[in-house]
């Protein structure tokens, strides 16, 4: 299965500029640098809320994992907030056997 990623950006009415980033197909280490570079490109670009929409996703193997929360990293230094958002349910019971939850601030609805 082939990986899509879409990019939507707006600006909140409190001045936040926010990028919601849509993810669908498996992310794994094949096609993990795409998710990066789509993410890290939000946060140059500026965004100070990121969201990552992984609802599409129906599995993702531990680079991809990796990718996650290596960007979480980076947007809790550039002050920005970074949440993942719909995981299917295998896909949140892997993020949460691996205790990463906090970190990517992870959003059920």
């Amino acid at each position: 299965m082939s990986l899509s990623i879409t990019v939507s950006n707006d600006a909140a009415a409190d001045g936040d500029a926010r990028s919601v980033v849509l993810v669908s197909g498996e992310v794994d280490v094949s096609n993990a640098d795409e998710l990066r570079a789509a993410l890290d490109g939000c946060l140059e670009g500026g965004a100070t809320s990121l969201v990552a929409d992984i609802s599409e996703v129906p599995y993702i193997d531990s680079t991809g994992i990796g990718v996650l929360v290596g960007v979480a990293h980076r947007a809790a230094e550039k002050g920005a907030r970074f949440e993942v958002a719909r995981p299917q349910r295998n896909v949140a019971r892997v993020l949460g056997l691996l205790g990463v939850g906090a970190d990517l601030n992870i959003r059920e609805a």
